[in-house]
């Protein structure tokens, strides 16, 4: 051996020897934790602490070595560390003594790193999809409770876990979600896992005030532009039997004269007549066919003669229109501690500003932790703003950024104070109680905002107060700065139950981090994950624009390709959701083969504090 090569190896090999001591002093560190850490995860764990051993290296500079000596570059050593490191050190103790190989035995190899994560991931999430990597999980919209046919169509499509958001809803519509949910796994030979996701301390702004009770009737058109055998509406005082018709609601009347074919006539909001053509007459209502855009509205007649001369009945309670601000760069905004309606900012004759815009905060203890200076964002970073001024019962905000023409701020969107250090508590009353349903009823919990180990200690608390505890599933949400800064103790601590997951929350995680570090952090909590052989979630925003107006963007189908690296992949809701299902699976098992292509070189591990 070349003596340039002798020396390279000699220092290679006092390297890794340092990264091994160091790994050692973790597992003493972390003792304590390491005793109360699920036998399944024993292994796991102390892998863990020699990754974060190995990560605490700028690696870099070793990398081009050990390529160098044609030896392994640790890039792919997540799941294997000890394993990995100890090949290295027999092979370069072999170089320079021309002898052959001797290596320490290790705890266990990557072909058992592998195949822990794969079992991890099934006893956490269920079985995957035939001919694909990753598992799909879908939240499931409101109208899930009364509508079974979606729900199995979503299985059908290849939903593999059915996410319930405690934050919508009531507990009777969510026991209807999971009985759909069971019943068309049984329908179909099927495992579909159903996760309940706590609301936890979301910050979100307050309500606004009523719109008017105005319902739009859409019309389907084909290529061409013709509608398409009408819109099914469903004319009566309750809910239709059948899924598929939207409900006008209407005062009860007397419509036994009527028959299939006749037609109804209404004149809209914008002054235009409409007619509306009897399909069918119940006991309990009339459906029919409305074949042009409507706009109606609580207390418009509907009449049976085309002069409009003789009102048939009305139309009854409409659910509200959702009021919005409309937020512009430059502007203000005043943000209120006490909950009350959210109102438009008010003008003088020559459109002068006399009150600003103003909304309320759904968490009041932020008003005793933020300062004049601090960055504020709204509805994922749609609207950004400079805190100017803080007062007991509100602050001020200037807009320092909206897209042009305006952002429309609504009630129940999401608010980050990513420059001040908020100490909110990652389980809320409401999730003590909402626990009560989940234990009984779900697979997996999702537990929202995790910040650090003492709240995952307060949810293990919590489920050992319902005798829960090792019974049922955990995923842990990281969706902040803080979440991500302290990750491989609250996986250690996570480690006291099993099964274990960790949900990459990206759009809060976005706007706490930074878009300019978001791509790296997601990285790194991807292999955290794989060295503590932990079911990883990618989640937020995957095929949105597919799910929302059926047609994908290119970057969508690029970061789809990037999330099947995850053991799971999360959709939101969307009036195209199957379509996006159906397209997210045919992504997965087409590019398969193709996730583990990248060896990338490998800094050091660092805060967000020290990234630069």
């Amino acid at each position: 051996m070349k003596r340039k090569n002798r020396d390279t190896a000699i220092d290679l090999r006092d390297k890794l020897n340092r990264i091994m001591v160091e790994a050692q002093e973790l597992e003493q560190w972390y003792r304590k934790q390491l005793d109360k850490v699920h036998p399944n995860y024993q292994l796991s764990a102390s892998n863990l602490l020699y990754y974060k051993a190995l990560r605490s290296h700028d690696l870099r500079q070793m990398q081009k070595q050990l390529r160098n000596l044609g030896l392994s570059r640790l890039a792919n050593a997540e799941s294997h560390v000890s394993s990995n490191v100890l090949t290295n050190k027999a092979l370069l103790k072999a170089l320079m003594n021309n002898k052959p190989i001797k290596k320490r035995r290790p705890a266990f190899s990557s072909k058992k790193g592998i195949k822990m994560q794969k079992r991890n991931a099934k006893d956490l999430l269920g079985f995957r999809s035939k001919g694909r990597r990753s598992r799909i999980m879908v939240t499931l919209p409101s109208h899930a409770a009364d509508d079974p046919k979606l729900v199995l169509d979503m299985v059908k499509a290849g939903m593999n876990c059915a996410r319930i958001n405690g934050a919508h809803d009531t507990v009777d519509d969510w026991i209807r979600m999971c009985s759909n949910v069971r019943a068309a796994a049984k329908k179909l030979n099927n495992h579909c896992s159903v996760t309940f996701d706590l609301s936890g301390p979301k910050i979100r702004t307050g309500p606004m005030e009523d719109g008017p009770r105005i319902m739009k009737i859409r019309t389907k058109k084909n290529v061409r532009g013709f509608v398409v055998g009408g819109t099914p509406l469903w004319l009566g005082p309750e809910l239709p039997r059948k899924q598929d018709l939207k409900h006008v609601p209407v005062a009860p009347f007397n419509y036994a004269h009527l028959k299939s074919g006749d037609e109804l006539y209404l004149i809209d909001t914008r002054g235009k007549k409409r007619t509306l053509v009897v399909k069918h007459v119940d006991l309990e209502g009339l459906e029919t066919r409305c074949f042009k855009t409507t706009y109606v509205e609580t207390g418009m007649r509907i009449y049976d003669d085309v002069d409009c001369t003789r009102p048939l009945t009305e139309i009854g309670l409409i659910k509200p229109v959702e009021d919005y601000i409309m937020i512009h760069e430059g502007s203000f905004l005043q943000l209120n501690k006490q909950q009350r309606p959210g109102q438009k900012a008010l003008y003088d004759s020559e459109g002068r500003i006399l009150v600003p815009s103003q909304i309320s905060c759904t968490a009041p203890e932020v008003f005793d932790e933020v300062r004049e200076g601090d960055k504020v964002q709204f509805d994922d970073g749609r609207i950004t703003g400079i805190i100017r001024n803080v007062l007991n019962d509100h602050f001020i905000i200037e807009i320092t950024h909206a897209k042009q023409g305006g952002v429309k701020l609504r009630a129940d969107k999401g608010i980050n104070f990513p420059d001040s250090n908020l100490h909110i508590k990652g389980l809320t009353e409401k999730d003590r109680k909402d626990l009560e349903f989940a234990v009984q009823y779900a697979d997996v919990i999702n537990m929202s905002f995790v910040n650090d180990k003492y709240d995952v200690s307060d949810l293990f608390v919590r489920l050992e107060e319902l005798n829960a505890l090792g019974n049922i599933g955990v995923i842990l949400k990281i969706e902040t700065k803080a979440g991500y800064n302290n990750l491989i103790e609250i996986i250690l601590e996570g480690m006291r139950t099993y099964p274990l997951g960790i949900m990459i929350a990206r759009g809060d995680l976005a706007v706490e981090v930074g878009w300019d570090n978001i791509a790296r952090v997601q990285e790194e909590i991807l292999s955290i994950c794989q060295a503590a052989h932990i079911p990883d979630i990618w989640a937020t925003q995957v095929l949105e624009n597919l799910a929302k107006t059926g047609l994908p963007s290119r970057a969508e189908i690029s970061d789809a390709v990037l999330a099947q690296r995850a053991d799971c992949i999360m959709l939101n809701k969307g009036p195209y959701i199957l379509d996006a299902i159906k397209f997210l699976s045919s992504i997965l098992r087409d590019m398969k083969n193709y996730y583990d292509n990248s060896v990338p070189m490998t800094p050091a591990m660092a805060n967000l504090s020290e990234l630069a």
